[in-house]
């Protein structure tokens, strides 16, 4: 039987450390936002402002547009 490559064993060894303590910070959360993800979230918190989200009295929910002349999805 070959012998199982050190990198495998390690590879195989922090996926169980994974498992158990989740996955590493790849990166730090405090730090400031660039220009470039500041434009994409204005740009997401846009297109979910021209929805509204309606409660059905199930507890279902759906989405329909602010707009009510916006026949887009109909």
């Amino acid at each position: 039987m070959p012998k199982t490559p050190f990198v495998h064993k390690l590879m195989r060894f922090t996926g169980r450390l994974r498992y158990i303590l989740g996955p590493a910070a790849s990166s730090p959360l405090d730090h400031e936002m660039t220009a470039e993800n500041k434009e994409l979230l204005v740009a997401q918190q846009a297109a979910t402002n021209q929805w509204i989200t309606i409660t059905r009295a199930d507890g279902s929910t759906y989405l329909v547009p602010q707009d009510p002349s916006d026949q887009s999805l109909r």
